[in-house]
């Protein structure tokens, strides 16, 4: 038996699929729009121990909070800000490393940053709470954040560190400037900090890991990357901030020299959706190595 021959596509036959065909894509990328607003609203904590070399007794056991990329801004308002201090804190964390970009856009960071940083004010922990900015965090070579940090009870490591005691035992938390628009300075942060010591350090781009060839740290925190902020298994993510593609996407990194936490993160950057990355908080219980 012949088959049945196609019957000719006329003009409005092929209209008709093209508009059915444009509205289906429509729908689609309509539905995953709106469902990347509402992920970009839904704060994860997602825990995780990590091995610190060097640690000391004390120390094991103690939890670090990890905060990153809220850009305040246009996408997001101060009391997603505030929703987030009032999660983290809810955590009782034994410390708090807030990794930069606080501000959404470095020509608003006048704007954005005090306001940011004021609701960040909220966090105590026993330990304290450290930050280091971002690069949007950079206007006028970052004297706004240096200006706005300092009116508030959180500690700038900026190119230094700040031992922290607890039964005798040290470890320290050190910190840099933003890789692409500061001036990191490790030499600095690490000066005083004696061989042998536990040092966690504050970077917010982690593609800065891969300078970092100091025996003494131990961990570095990071953020910038959002995980991409919109991943597709399959295809990946189609923005990625890095040198070095998805290496530093997200989660617990083996850099050449030591382990990198690299945080997804909790605003947005370009676009005000989050797909398959929902927004984070991370607490690491940190242990012996």
């Amino acid at each position: 038996m012949e088959p049945t021959p196609a019957l000719p596509l006329t003009r409005r036959k092929f209209l008709r699929r093209t508009l059915w065909g444009t509205a289906a894509l429509a729908g689609v990328a309509g539905t995953a729009t709106g469902y990347g607003f509402w992920e970009a609203s839904q704060i994860r904590v997602r825990r995780l121990t990590v091995g610190l070399p060097n640690l000391p007794p004390a120390f094991v056991g103690k939890t670090v909070a990890v905060l990153a990329d809220f850009h305040h801004g246009p996408f997001v308002g101060l009391d997603f800000v505030r929703g987030a201090v009032a999660v983290a804190q809810a955590l009782a964390a034994d410390a708090y490393a807030l990794v930069g970009d606080f501000a959404h856009k470095g020509t608003h960071t006048t704007e954005q940053l005090p306001p940011c940083l004021e609701a960040l004010s909220a966090l105590t922990a026993p330990l304290g709470v450290f930050a280091v900015p971002g690069n949007h965090d950079m206007q006028h070579a970052g004297r706004v954040y240096r200006e706005a940090i300092r009116a508030t009870p959180i500690t700038d490591v900026t190119n230094r560190a700040v031992r922290l005691a607890a039964g005798g035992d040290e470890l320290w938390i050190a910190g840099v400037d933003d890789l692409w628009w500061g001036k990191p300075d490790l030499t600095a942060a690490l000066h005083g900090i004696p061989a042998g010591a536990a040092v966690v350090l504050l970077a917010h781009n982690p593609d800065y890991a891969e300078d970092v060839r100091d025996p003494r740290v131990g961990l570095m925190l990071s953020g910038h990357t959002h995980g991409g902020q919109v991943y597709l298994p399959g295809f990946g993510a189609g923005w990625m901030p890095s040198r070095f593609g998805d290496k530093y996407r997200g989660g617990l990194v083996e850099g050449p020299a030591h382990q990198v936490f690299v945080s997804r993160g909790l605003g947005e950057a370009g676009v005000p959706v989050r797909l398959n990355c929902p927004p984070e908080i991370n607490l690491l219980t940190l242990t012996r190595k």
